[in-house]
């Protein structure tokens, strides 16, 4: 026990648990971060990072075996013949689907965040009112002040390109100057203004570098270069991934002990302390069992996995789960709704045209119920919005005559205009996971079953978008528009979120406002699974401010033996 004893042990290695062990070992405390996958470190482990189309087999696409193998992850943006060594395959680590769930994993040393969108929008004061003021969901313990400086203080160490748009909506941030737009992103910006009070378009905050300050050269990286294959993980360090950042940062400490091929059974409780002792780890590899302690424990294995952990960790005095007292552990799960988009093109603008590539596009905030409820569903969405040129290329031909015509692309002076909603779905007790029976995984753990499902209320959402948008599109002069339900899984979003969510009153919450569970202080949640609602913001940069938040407070009851 003593030769397996830290200070604190950070379940997951990914955004949230990256936060904290950094957190911790900048402060000096002896740490140990768990991760189920292997090791990826910066650079040395990105195979495909500078790979050219050619040198792919298939031209960086997937075969038909890939795709007959692996129905749910091929559905991922991302997992194409570039990067789909970075996710957990349909063969691994399976689970139940009570009802169609895509869950979209990466299981390594920096998670998903090798693989992220690195789109981030703050919360505003809004987001976290509207459940007490619609009574969907509990009233959340925190508010946009608590979070406010914990943003800017992950914003100053990710790096975030963006504008400085004053909308009391989506709050500004500490932000580094933004990729140029195109005319018609422009154009676009500017009828919406004209048209509308209450919505606006405005560049989309993304994770990347576009100029150098003194923290980034101390965590070595470079400037992104818009080459815009990020998923394969990026030799600058352009945009933000755990593996060049957090990481690194930490183990320069000393004071950390990375342990990946990890994968964490349970957490262990004292009956006689009344507290958390430490965690049971099987090597994923040799399936040796082994126990490691501390006095703080912060579970960030991502939203299901960290759920999955606590229904697994039972004892005599948490029989249902780890701090399971009310039997709401797994409950109320929700997601991000990316069901709706919408297509046209727009003949304006036919002599202009764009260069090179930007790693973001345009973003257009919720505007529905922000204020009060207005219409006849809860919530509401956000969009993005993108512009491009129409471009044509002649392949017909072999080999020199075909290469002349492939370097003579013609533009035909349309534009290409589309959005996409990302709407927000209501955490309901009926979605939920929950703990097979019977079926267990080669580890021993048993398989989670998943219960989650679209209602009534998204489909009046996914209508009123089409319907907004199109008039939206129209006052722009926009033709040809089309709208289109793509049928999208739930889990496809890779925004699951809840089932240990923070509250106000234990009988109907698992944490506290400073993520600890209720009935077992020395346990934090800062991952996706903590959260009371989803909003419509990309959630990444919430839970990286909330993990650095709750870190921070752990630390301060370490030091005063409060843990």
């Amino acid at each position: 026990m003593i030769k397996n004893k830290y200070d604190a042990i950070v379940v997951g290695a990914g955004m949230s648990g990256g936060w904290a062990s950094k957190e911790f070992c900048e402060q000096g405390f002896k740490t140990l971060l768990l991760e189920r996958g292997p090791n990826v470190e910066h650079i040395k482990d990105y195979p495909t990072t500078n790979m050219q189309p050619w040198e792919f087999k298939h031209r960086g696409r997937l075969t038909s075996k890939d795709m007959e193998e692996n129905p749910i992850a091929s559905r991922c943006y991302a997992f194409r013949e570039d990067a789909k060594h970075f996710f957990v395959k349909d063969k691994e680590h399976k689970y139940g689907q009570i009802k169609p769930f895509d869950w979209i994993r990466g299981y390594q040393v920096g998670g998903k965040s090798i693989m992220w969108a690195r789109q981030v929008q703050r919360w505003s004061k809004y987001d976290f009112e509207g459940p007490e003021r619609d009574g969907f969901a509990v009233e959340w313990p925190i508010n946009y002040n608590d979070l406010s400086d914990w943003y800017t203080y992950v914003e100053k160490f990710v790096g975030v390109s963006g504008n400085k748009d004053g909308l009391d909506t989506l709050p500004d941030g500490d932000f580094l100057k933004p990729w140029e737009t195109n005319i018609v992103e422009e154009y676009f910006t500017k009828t919406i203004k004209k048209h509308y009070n209450d919505r606006h378009v405005i560049y989309g905050r993304c994770a990347h570098l576009t100029e150098n300050k003194p923290i980034f050269l101390k965590q070595g990286r470079g400037l992104c270069m818009g080459r815009n294959i990020c998923q394969r993980g990026c030799p600058y360090g352009g945009y933000f991934n755990v593996n060049s950042t957090l990481i690194p940062w930490a183990i320069k400490t000393g004071n950390l002990d990375l342990k990946p091929n990890s994968v964490v059974h349970s957490i262990l409780y004292d009956e006689s302390k009344q507290k958390a002792t430490g965690v049971r780890v099987i090597d994923s590899k040799t399936k040796e069992s082994k126990d490691y302690f501390a006095n703080v424990i912060f579970v960030t294995a991502s939203t299901l996995n960290t759920n999955l952990i606590l229904l697994n960790s039972k004892s005599n005095r948490f029989p249902n789960g780890f701090g399971n007292d009310n039997d709401l552990l797994g409950k109320y799960i929700a997601f991000h709704n990316y069901r709706g988009t919408i297509s046209a093109e727009y003949e304006g603008f036919p002599d202009f045209t764009t260069k090179g590539r930007k790693p973001t596009s345009h973003y257009i905030p919720r505007f529905r119920n922000v204020h009060k409820q207005e219409t006849n569903f809860l919530r509401g969405y956000a969009a993005g919005f993108g512009a491009s040129p129409q471009r044509e290329t002649n392949r017909d031909g072999l080999g020199e005559n075909l290469k002349k015509q492939l370097l003579n692309t013609r533009e035909t002076g349309v534009w290409n205009v589309g959005s996409h909603m990302m709407g927000e779905t209501i955490p309901k007790i009926t979605n939920q996971v929950t703990l097979d029976s019977e079926k267990v995984d080669e580890w021993g753990i048993p398989q989670l079953n998943i219960d989650v499902d679209y209602d009534e209320n998204d489909e009046k959402m996914l209508k009123d978008f089409f319907d907004e948008f199109t008039e939206m599109y129209s006052k722009a002069g926009f033709i040809n528009i089309k709208t289109n339900d793509n049928n999208r899984t739930p889990g496809n979003d890779i925004h699951e979120m809840g089932g240990v969510r923070m509250g106000k009153d234990p009988k109907t919450s698992l944490l506290n406002r400073w993520n600890q569970l209720h009935n077992c202080k020395n346990v934090y949640v800062t991952d996706g699974a903590c959260m009371t609602s989803t909003s419509t913001q990309n959630p990444s940069l919430t839970f990286m401010a909330i993990s650095a938040r709750a870190a921070n407070h752990a630390i301060q009851e370490l030091k005063k033996s409060n843990l």
